[in-house]
């Protein structure tokens, strides 16, 4: 079959779907997650406050990086295509085959669990929610937002427009409260704002990785970019428009955080509920319904985007041919779709919220170096590519350098996740070289035969 013959997703998102994907799938969970484990690891309020500015210039820089790589290789698959063009096959396997079961589905779990956490929490008062339940209700999330995608993807943009409203709100009633609750006098808690900040350099690595795994997502747009009307105009416009906005938000929503709740964030379960608890009063019950919806829609997107990915790999053989398939009817990729929902309830079986953050970041943080190295390679590689966007090298350059040496860190500080992340890693190797390069006769019927069935249901 001849490239242009290949099955393409159809261009059904503008400008505005633009940006609520990329503020849905940031604002997702991580700022109500990584405020209290920054501040740990940094162990001052302003020592927390500085990483958070830290991470939104990385993001930044690395998504004027991607807007290069999103106008010039506007295909679905992000990354992977990315990877793919630049470095060749292997490497593109390796990134899809550790997106896939490493950082998409653990990121899938977390914002998950946070969604759970946000909506037991007023249900038990304080109390420790039972591990079990909040695990069931983020299967149960995870199983209904999978199948709300598979079937509508119409439905689910407009609805995520309605998330993304909500997430900002969130965010605004946090920024808001926490200026009135400064505007009264209450500033003790910036009065010394340095006082126990931490000297371990890997301390303040794993500080900036949490940090980072709140912003993540900003590259999840040039994963549908193929799905994107006009995406020479609307991909860089997105990103232009999203990214100063996330990191304004942020470190006001922060300052709010430590004004009102100061060190009492190191052991909140449920940093906007309690936020909300201390200001709002009899009002306090808007908030938790706020941030469970936000967090709802972040993780609506990430399923989302990520399916792309999936869909992207197979179609291009890197990974079995059903889930490069779409959906007849809904015109969705289903198959991959339901993949990655069983995955991501794999990855809910782990107990420790803050190791599977720093497992995810880790890997991913690897792989979007590679990427945004992708754009130097490419300049000398193919200097005659058309590039709708040319960005200044020292963007990719200033990014490819500091988290270069931020990966080296956690080698030491977090070897456990380091090691489990390149163990499987490594096993994509001889899967490459035995399911993609030699596939058995076996595995070749299996799949065709799964195929032909999966074609038949859909009729």
């Amino acid at each position: 079959m001849m490239p242009e013959e290949k099955v393409r997703m159809r261009k059904q998102l503008g400008l505005l779907e633009g940006v609520t994907l990329i503020l849905g799938i940031i604002f997702g969970s991580g700022i109500f997650i990584s405020p209290r484990e920054v501040l740990q690891k940094t162990g001052s309020v302003w020592g927390s406050l500085t990483v958070w500015a830290i991470c939104g210039g990385l993001a930044t820089l690395g998504a004027l990086s991607y807007s290069e790589l999103g106008t010039t290789l506007a295909q679905s698959g992000g990354d992977y295509h990315y990877i793919d063009e630049a470095y060749g096959p292997l490497p593109a396997f390796l990134y899809l085959w550790d997106a896939i079961f490493i950082f998409i589905p653990s990121t899938n779990a977390i914002m998950a669990l946070t969604f759970a956490n946000n909506v037991l929490q007023p249900i038990y008062h304080g109390c420790t929610i039972n591990p079990l339940c909040r695990k069931l209700l983020a299967a149960v999330t995870i199983c209904f937002l999978t199948f709300i995608n598979a079937y509508d993807i119409k439905f689910t943009t407009r609805m995520q427009n309605v998330f993304s409203l909500t997430m900002i709100s969130s965010l605004v009633v946090i920024v808001m409260g926490g200026m009135v609750w400064m505007a009264q006098g209450h500033l003790e808690n910036f009065e010394d704002g340095w006082a126990g900040t931490n000297s371990s350099v890997s301390d303040w690595s794993v500080a900036i990785f949490l940090g980072i795994f709140s912003y993540s997502g900003w590259n999840y747009l040039n994963f549908m970019t193929e799905e994107l009307r006009d995406p020479f105009v609307n991909l860089p416009r997105a990103i232009y428009i999203s990214l100063p906005l996330v990191t304004a938000i942020y470190i006001m929503a922060n300052v709010s955080y430590l004004a009102v709740l100061g060190q009492d964030v190191l052991t909140t379960e449920a940093i906007a509920v309690d936020f909300a608890t201390a200001i709002l009063g009899w009002l306090r019950w808007v908030m938790p319904a706020l941030v469970c919806i936000a967090t709802l829609g972040g993780l609506s997107v990430n399923i989302m985007t990520s399916s792309r990915i999936c869909f992207a790999g197979a179609r291009n053989g890197h990974m079995p041919e059903l889930l490069a398939h779409i959906n007849i009817k809904c015109m969705s990729p289903m198959p991959s779709l339901v993949f990655l929902m069983l995955l991501s309830l794999l990855m809910l079986i782990p107990d420790n919220l803050t190791s599977l953050i720093t497992y995810c970041t880790v890997v991913e943080s690897f792989f979007t170096t590679i990427c945004c190295s992708a754009v130097l390679w490419l300049r000398h590689k193919k200097p005659n590519l058309p590039r709708p966007i040319k960005v200044q090298l020292w963007m990719p350059s200033i990014f490819v350098a500091i988290t270069s040496m931020l990966l080296v860190i956690p080698v030491i500080s977090e070897p456990f996740a380091v090691i489990s992340g390149a163990c499987i890693t490594l096993a994509g190797l001889p899967a490459y070289y035995v399911l993609v390069k030699n596939t058995p006769a076996p595995i070749q019927r299996m799949t065709c035969e799964i195929i032909l069935t999966s074609s038949f249901c859909q009729v």
